[in-house]
């Protein structure tokens, strides 16, 4: 199996997982002090503004950015990362499951949004 940082890659990874690892990486720093609901949010808000920053410039993007360097790919990559690391750890501190709400969440939107015969699109999940 090819490693990479200690870990191992190409594998499905669990919300449980990166919520265990990320409580453990604060507790041995010290930093479950400054963990609050209030600074998860903020910090993850600050790091969505940086997603945002990548994108700002570049009009309609392709999916799969075809036209994009690897070095611009990875570096959507990290953001996207400290996005997901903070939204997970902001759920863990509030003591929410967030795997469980995403889907129930998904469910909610399918029966708020029913599929027709005379739909032709795909509709968002994320209401």
């Amino acid at each position: 199996m090819e490693y990479s940082n200690g870990f191992p890659r190409k594998r499905d990874v669990s919300l449980q997982e990166l919520s265990k690892r990320l409580a453990e990486f604060a507790e041995v720093r010290g930093w479950d002090q400054y963990h609050s609901p209030r600074n998860l949010l903020l910090a993850l808000v600050g790091e969505v503004g940086e997603v945002s920053e990548i994108f700002q410039w570049k009009g309609e993007v392709a999916k799969g950015l075809p036209n994009w360097s690897s070095d611009d790919k990875e570096h959507l990559e990290e953001e996207l990362s400290d996005v997901l690391l903070y939204l997970v750890r902001l759920a863990d501190v509030c003591g929410l499951d967030l795997g469980q709400a995403a889907l129930t969440k998904i469910v909610k939107n399918a029966q708020k949004y029913p599929v027709t015969s005379t739909d032709h699109t795909t509709t968002s999940t994320c209401n």
